[in-house]
């Protein structure tokens, strides 16, 4: 049995928040779980090539916007699943950080993090 507290994980930057890594490749379930923090008033280009990943919103406001310009407003209750390693903007709004649980399959190492330069998205 694993248990982890959020002041035991790793913490990693990764590009316009922080990623608190509960579970890596490491600990061999298959899957990793963060608890990711997008930071107000950003606006993150990403795309997953190696990972399919889920994220549940627990706290702030934002929206995922897919390359076709269609938006989905995100907010506490809201999931959005990248099930087709889709390019999306990622999008938190001005007033608060946005919050997320999210499901990375497969799992992540732990070091990874974006290089956010607006023209194309990052990716790991």
């Amino acid at each position: 049995m694993l248990i982890r507290k959020i002041d035991e994980v790793k913490t990693v930057e990764w590009g316009n928040g922080l990623s608190r890594r509960f579970l890596l490749e490491a600990d061999q379930m298959g899957y990793s779980v963060t608890d990711t923090l997008v930071t107000a008033g950003t606006k993150s280009l990403l795309e997953y090539k190696r990972h399919l990943e889920a994220c549940y919103c627990i706290s702030g406001r934002g929206e995922v916007v897919d390359m076709q310009g269609n938006s989905h407003v995100i907010e506490p209750g809201t999931l959005y699943a990248l099930d087709r390693h889709d390019a999306h903007w990622l999008v938190a709004w001005p007033a608060e950080d946005l919050r997320l649980v999210c499901v990375f399959t497969p799992a992540l190492r732990g070091e990874e993090a974006h290089a956010l330069d607006g023209t194309s998205s990052s990716h790991y």
